[in-house]
């Protein structure tokens, strides 16, 4: 959300085309990207059921937001670049789900991150970050998310239904993050659809989109939050639609398989 205004200016001077497009058609309809993720019209969570999910108040001279990551090693957390982006400490939330009530609070400064070199925050390319964290000890509330394995990156996981969680706002109406983790799953649809209504220059062969019908969806304070197909994480919760998270608009990820060297070069994993 912290980012819309400058995207939706940055997009005007970088895309005449997209903005000369008339709303007049689905195929058509192209919108500003939302830079943030809730889940919309989703399900309570249990204790232990997403002992990966990492709930973050990140902090800076300008204010504070709230994101979402996974845990991939009990020294690393995987997270959107849109969210490390400005951020000088972050305060991550390990194996609660009442969003106030973690089992472990740690607080890292910015020299912990390491976000994507070439992340661009006007095409929303190369959307991940990773934090190192104190080593965490894991119990049934506190474990890491499998990566996907070298052979998957051939996979699109297109018609996959993978589940994506986080405390977002419920609703296009709610006006604060929600108290207890949400979760859904959400079928994942073709990049050729996905790109149909966010435009080529916003989707790319690293993003992964999913369907979100009758207003099930990702959209503000899930950022950063995990995509999951199975065991694996799929995806990083990246952008949605301004027209709003119950729209019924596709809602995009960075796609974890594409970043795997790169999650191996700076981690180790």
């Amino acid at each position: 959300m912290k980012l819309l205004l400058v995207f939706a200016l940055a997009l005007a001077t970088t895309s005449a085309d997209l903005l000369s497009r008339n709303v007049v058609h689905q195929r058509d309809l192209t919108f500003t990207p939302l830079i943030d993720g809730r889940i919309t019209n989703g399900k309570d969570a249990v204790e232990g059921q997403f002992p990966y999910q990492v709930g973050a108040s990140f902090s800076s001279s300008k204010g504070s937001w709230w994101c979402g990551g996974s845990i991939i090693d009990n020294e690393w957390v995987v997270t959107a670049a849109h969210c490390t982006s400005g951020a000088t400490s972050v305060t991550l939330y390990f194996g609660g789900v009442v969003r106030t009530s973690p089992e472990l609070k740690v607080t890292v400064s910015s020299s912990n991150f390491i976000q994507h070199s070439s992340y661009n925050s006007i095409t929303i390319r190369n959307d991940i970050s990773l934090i190192k964290i104190p080593s965490l000890s894991f119990n049934k509330n506190i474990n890491k998310v499998n990566l996907p394995k070298k052979a998957s990156s051939y996979s699109t996981y297109a018609g996959d239904v993978a589940i994506a969680s986080g405390w977002g706002l419920i609703s296009d109406s709610a006006t604060a993050v929600h108290s207890k983790l949400q979760y859904t799953p959400l079928e994942v649809i073709t990049n050729a659809e996905c790109s149909a209504v966010f435009g080529k220059l916003l989707v790319y062969s690293s993003t992964i989109c999913v369907a979100t019908p009758a207003g099930t969806s990702t959209c503000q304070g899930d950022s950063g939050g995990p995509l999951v197909y199975g065991n694996d994480l799929i995806g990083i919760t990246s952008y949605g639609s301004s027209a709003g998270c119950e729209s019924g608009s596709p809602a995009a990820f960075t796609r974890v398989t594409s970043y795997l060297d790169w999650i191996s070069a700076n981690a180790g994993i």
